[in-house]
């Protein structure tokens, strides 16, 4: 059967002539076409210094920005001018930038996520998410993630890829260089349930609360430990590959809150990182969650406001919420949990 491309997928899903739909495709295709142009400034790495470089100055949320992560927001905003949106939020500026008063949909993105890899050449990628457009930017933005339309990814690593849901589960196309354009290799993903894979940067153990230690100390105890399986670590330390790994062979990814400076509410932004991954998951079968809580469920307080993130197999999700909420529910531990502060703080 030939493979259906990212155009014929998005014509069959505007068939039925909703205005809302076909604003959703042509974003999409718009965002498309500006990956082709980034994926060509990111393969030319340590050769094209005026976009690899670090700028000196830090974006919206307070990362220092590089050259390459304000080239791609250019691309995506200008690519969201072409596809005439209502509001478009962006972590590399401070506030969203109106577009189209008459559109019907917004898009809240991180144009370069993952661009402190830039020089190692590790996968980086670029994540949006499509709500509906409100009377002006602040309520807008501060929807909750479960009234998404849409969200995806791209990742720039040794396939280009767009990760893309339009809540009717989760797809993923890949870029071929043959055709010049995405062509879908997986119709519909499903995350594995159980996981045997965690990601999580283990240097920052001391930092973690306890609870967020005792699972690990679990994990890492394999059969011998409370778990009686054993656990392998990934942490790519970037967030759109270990997304597209989990996507494909399962596991759990954490981001936890910590006790750093500027780590106490979580890293990873909310609207434009967190509910994206978090519906493309879950309309996978999986679940995300900031540690307890549905992230889809979370209200934005501000478009840069951050969050812990815990997402993947929709089980050890769950279980990794009991740690936090209910450890007395988690019969294996139970015996220790009456001598161990596990709760947040």
């Amino acid at each position: 059967m030939t493979q259906a491309t990212l155009d014929a997928h998005l014509n069959t899903f505007t068939a039925n002539n909703d205005p809302v739909k076909a604003q959703i495709a042509e974003t999409v295709r718009a965002f498309a076409a500006a990956a082709i142009l980034v994926r060509k400034s990111i393969n030319e790495g340590a050769l094209g210094a005026a976009f690899a470089g670090t700028r000196g100055n830090a974006n919206a949320g307070g990362d220092t920005q590089k050259e390459l992560d304000v080239h791609a927001d250019n691309l995506f905003l200008d690519a969201a001018r072409k596809a005439g949106i209502g509001y478009y939020a962006s972590e590399e500026l401070a506030n969203p930038v109106a577009i189209n008063a008459d559109s019907k949909i917004a898009v809240a993105i991180d144009p370069l996520d993952g661009s402190s890899n830039i020089d190692t050449n590790v996968s980086i990628g670029t994540i949006f998410s499509i709500v509906p457009r409100r009377e002006d930017a602040a309520t807008t933005f501060s929807q909750p993630g479960s009234e998404q339309l849409a969200a995806g990814f791209f990742i720039y690593g040794p396939q280009m890829a767009l990760v893309l849901t339009k809540r009717n589960g989760t797809r993923i196309f890949v870029f071929s260089s043959r055709l010049g354009t995405f062509v879908e290799a997986y119709s519909s993903v499903t995350v594995a349930p159980m996981a045997t894979e965690f990601a999580i940067n283990m240097s920052n153990y001391r930092h973690w609360d306890e609870t967020t230690r005792l699972y690990i100390d679990d994990c890492l105890a394999g059969m011998d430990g409370p778990r009686e399986k054993d656990f392998n670590m990934r942490w790519i330390a970037s967030l759109v590959a270990d997304t597209y790994r989990i996507l494909i062979r399962g596991g759990v990814f954490l981001y936890p809150r910590d006790s750093r400076k500027g780590y106490s509410l979580g890293r990873l932004r909310l609207i434009y990182e967190a509910t994206p991954i978090a519906l493309l998951i879950e309309q996978a079968g999986g679940a995300a969650t900031d540690g307890a809580t549905r992230i889809l469920d979370l209200v934005p307080g501000d478009v840069h406001q951050r969050t812990p993130l815990v997402f993947g197999s929709k089980k050890e999700v769950e279980k990794i919420a009991r740690y936090h909420t209910d450890p007395s529910a988690i019969g294996t531990r139970h015996p220790l949990f009456t001598n161990r502060g596990l709760f947040r703080a």
